[in-house]
């Protein structure tokens, strides 16, 4: 069986979309065909609120997603080596930075 040439994108970006999106953070869920991922930002700073049937208090981080991206399955596993990779260079350049005062506290 004949090797299959390499394949070269040609990724054209809108200029609308050039400037891209801030996210503070992502929500990955999936359905059995689809993993899709909302990137959201804060749309104010988080609150304690008071549960009135339990009394129990919780914080409440009021959130808009920015941009939803689904992608299939078999993608999943090429995003997550594309990211690691990017990680693993961005390290390289800058050294890996350990949040200063994390978003959301564990």
């Amino acid at each position: 069986m004949p090797e299959e040439p390499p394949r070269q994108f040609e990724i054209d970006l809108p200029p609308d979309l050039i400037g891209g999106a801030y996210a503070d953070f992502a929500n990955v869920w999936h359905t059995p065909n689809v993993f899709v991922m909302d990137f959201l930002t804060l749309a104010q700073p988080p609150r304690e609120q008071v549960d009135a049937e339990t009394g129990e208090v919780h914080t409440v981080v009021p959130a808009r997603v920015v941009s939803r991206i689904r992608i299939p399955p078999e993608q999943v596993f090429e995003l997550a080596k594309a990211l690691t990779q990017q990680l693993e260079f961005w390290e390289q350049e800058t050294g890996r930075r350990a949040p200063i005062d994390p978003l959301l506290p564990d």
